[in-house]
């Protein structure tokens, strides 16, 4: 599992909310960093110190704390695909195409 991290305060409260974990509490960190990754529509988190992280590193994450569904999390949590991309590039050009056609 590849561990990802978010540091922005906002995004962390966001996610907090959305997965209405009440045994955190964002208060007992100076800077408090998100560590999170997903497996089998699985995110597995866990916060860290930021200075803790940095000093240990992120590729040194080897577990987490927390385990959600990823149906409850903010959609930045779960793993955009290139392949995901490329539908959505795909899906405008079909959409232009198509409104040229209609064009008296």
């Amino acid at each position: 599992m590849e561990f990802r991290q978010e540091q922005d305060k906002k995004k962390i409260k966001e996610f907090l909310d959305l997965v209405e974990n009440h045994k955190i509490e964002l208060r007992y960190y100076k800077n408090p960093v998100l560590v999170w990754a997903n497996s089998d529509g699985v995110c597995h988190y866990s916060f860290w110190e930021e200075e803790t992280l940095t000093r240990f590193g992120l590729h040194n994450v080897d577990g987490w704390d927390f385990e959600e569904d990823l149906l409850f999390c903010p959609d930045w949590v779960a793993d955009q695909t290139e392949d995901d991309e490329d539908d959505d590039f795909d899906d405008d050009e079909d959409l232009c195409n198509f409104c040229e056609k209609i064009k008296p």
